[in-house]
């Protein structure tokens, strides 16, 4: 294949994967398990940084994070509209950094294992850090700017409950942990993707 039609097999790819992060995560908008909403769009960026690069995956997490943020601009997302209302300078730096953090992170870590003898596992690894990259950083950002609105969340979830409680049991809870089982479920997925395409490649599986 000349570097040409490679260069632009890799717009393709990565065109493909932008316009399912975005198709996924106002999926997402659709899906609440309580009063939070469920991301989906983690996988597709795990492709995208395993296929293309680690820039490719940090890119694929700024669109998600892109789509986040504009989201809670137009109230899609109720609780980032209220952090957009309160502060929205802090509030686009909490959706656009989780969001490249973790695309960034699962590249990192999906590259470090590339010559390794099973380098699929950095796949599976990847899958697995991206949600809690993402998941991470949003406690940490609105734990560290937004603790009176974190500690009125608190108190409207269940009269009395502290902040660290909600955290854990409201703000992760149900919802962290269903999208992490996705990412297990679907990383052999990710995996057998990849696998194809990097044989249709020539490339090492």
């Amino acid at each position: 294949m000349s570097k040409q039609a490679s260069a632009n097999l890799r717009i393709a790819q990565l065109s493909l994967l932008t316009a399912l992060v975005v198709v996924l995560q106002l999926l997402s908008y659709t899906i609440k398990i309580g009063t939070f909403n469920l991301s989906l769009v983690l996988i597709p960026i795990v492709v995208g940084a395993a296929l293309l690069g680690t820039r490719a995956g940090a890119f694929l997490g700024f669109v998600f994070g892109l789509v986040t943020l504009l989201a809670s601009v137009f109230g899609l997302d109720g609780g980032g509209n209220i952090l957009w209302m309160n502060n929205p300078l802090l509030t686009a730096l909490i959706c656009l950094v989780k969001g490249t953090a973790a695309g960034l992170v699962s590249g990192l870590i999906i590259h470090a294992f590339a010559k390794a003898e099973h380098p699929n596992w950095g796949i599976v690894l990847g899958a697995l850090a991206a949600p809690i990259v993402n998941t991470g950083l949003f406690v940490g950002g609105t734990l560290l700017v937004f603790r009176d609105i974190l500690a009125a969340w608190a108190d409207a979830w269940t009269k009395g409950t502290d902040t660290f409680t909600y955290i854990v049991f409201g703000l992760l809870g149900l919802n962290f942990l269903i999208e992490l089982a996705i990412n297990a479920l679907l990383s052999p997925t990710a995996v057998r993707i990849v696998q194809a395409v990097r044989k249709n490649r020539g490339l090492r599986v």
